[in-house]
């Protein structure tokens, strides 16, 4: 028996004997180009290194989650969401004997397509390319950049598990997998739990400031609540057979979530950004779409409205600050 033979028959059997019924197993491995197994590690695990390997992960070490190029070290970047989302799904993964390479793979992926500013940024170039008859969702550019855009416009070949986890990460449509469903409803988890702890540290909230009948239920402290949503996800999703919270606790994060969009994500203090990210990207838009050349090899693909999109996306927020002061302020930026 070969080593590929070996790996492949001793993930079987396993997968076979310890995965819930209704887990993704890791063969065969499904992709738009087929290519050999490897003899090291399993499909999944394939396509979670070559997202960690990718250029758009790197970026989202110097992309805002929520606050604008923050004052302090120990803000969420979209990476550490990326790294916080992707441990809290491997957690319920390994609870409901789902297959936790393909969790770790989606969660590492589901935010390529951020772009700079965050909530706010996406706002802004899904308003500009409406304008154009277009739209802007970062889980369609971030199935975009892994299927076209990385490599040098190869693309990663992943496998179509790891892509339909990505594109339905958010939007109308659940993933096919329940891993994908896992991370669907971990990011919320995540975001609006780490989000509240940043938002305490900028002084935007305070404790006070929080619903009190939602705190009650879920718990006083980020890790406290997160613990109440991960055990309530897996006793939910087991006895429905689905990935599920129950009415009481999933109300209660859903009402968490909302106060965040009225109260951070778009009060007034991340407002009173708005208008300087949306400067600053339609600036940027409009010079790139009368100045194709200028777009770096491989940093778009399409027309010129498509390319400027790939490559204002793909900007990490310090990036896109310095291109904007060279454009819009060159004496500024010589300072």
């Amino acid at each position: 028996m070969s080593v590929v033979e070996s790996l492949a028959e001793r993930t079987k059997r396993w997968e076979a004997e310890y995965l819930w019924e209704l887990a993704t197993r890791s063969y065969p491995a499904h992709r738009r180009r087929p290519e050999p197994d490897s003899d090291m590690r399993t499909p999944f695990q394939r396509d979670r290194d070559r997202i960690v390997h990718s250029k758009a992960f790197r970026r989202l070490k110097h992309k805002t989650q929520v606050f604008i190029a923050p004052q302090g070290d120990h803000y969420r970047t979209r990476l550490t969401h990326t790294l916080e989302t992707c441990g809290i799904a491997r957690t319920v993964a390994r609870a409901l004997g789902l297959n936790e390479d393909l969790t770790e793979a989606i969660g590492l992926g589901h935010d390529l397509g951020h772009p700079p500013f965050g909530h706010i940024g996406e706002e802004a170039l899904d308003q500009i390319l409406q304008e154009r008859g277009r739209r802007y969702r970062h889980n369609e550019q971030s199935l975009r950049i892994v299927d076209e855009l990385e490599r040098g416009g190869q693309g990663l070949n992943l496998t179509e598990e790891v892509r339909d986890g990505i594109l339905n990460h958010t939007g109308p449509n659940k993933p096919a997998t329940l891993e994908g469903r896992v991370v669907r409803l971990v990011d919320r988890v995540a975001y609006i739990n780490h989000d509240i702890d940043d938002a305490i540290r900028a002084g935007i909230l305070t404790e006070d400031d929080l619903p009190a009948a939602e705190i009650e239920l879920l718990g006083p402290t980020g890790s406290a609540r997160i613990d109440t949503l991960v055990r309530d996800i897996v006793h939910t999703s087991r006895a429905v057979g689905d990935i599920a919270q129950s009415e009481e606790i999933g109300g209660a994060m859903l009402r968490l979530r909302k106060f965040m969009f009225d109260r951070v994500y778009l009060g007034p203090e991340a407002r009173s950004e708005h208008e300087r990210v949306q400067r600053t990207l339609r600036t940027l838009f409009d010079h790139y779409v009368a100045n194709p050349d200028e777009i770096p090899e491989g940093a778009g693909r399409g027309d010129e409205v498509q390319r400027a999109t790939d490559y204002i996306a793909g900007m990490t927020d310090r990036f896109c600050i310095a291109t904007f002061r060279r454009l819009a302020l060159p004496e500024q930026s010589r300072l």
